[in-house]
């Protein structure tokens, strides 16, 4: 798959974790309890950075960083 040079801030959750498995770990280690969550479908990076208090820009760097490396 094709490795973004930026992500959506409004692509929900789901569907990063689904086409980029390595942003699972990205998740976990902000303590984010996306996975398995029933507002995932619905939640995007912007509304989970902003209920748990993540720098959106940051978020999305680290979430790009492990997408690169899934790829390499």
């Amino acid at each position: 798959m094709r490795q973004p040079r930026h992500i959506d801030p409004d692509m929900p959750l789901e569907t990063i974790m689904r086409r980029w498995p390595a942003t699972v770990a990205v998740m976990i280690r902000h303590r984010m309890l996306c996975i398995g969550c029933p507002i995932t479908p619905f939640h995007t990076i912007v509304d989970a950075c902003r209920e748990h208090g993540i720098d959106e820009d940051a978020f999305a760097a680290e979430l790009l960083e492990a997408i690169a490396k899934e790829a390499a």
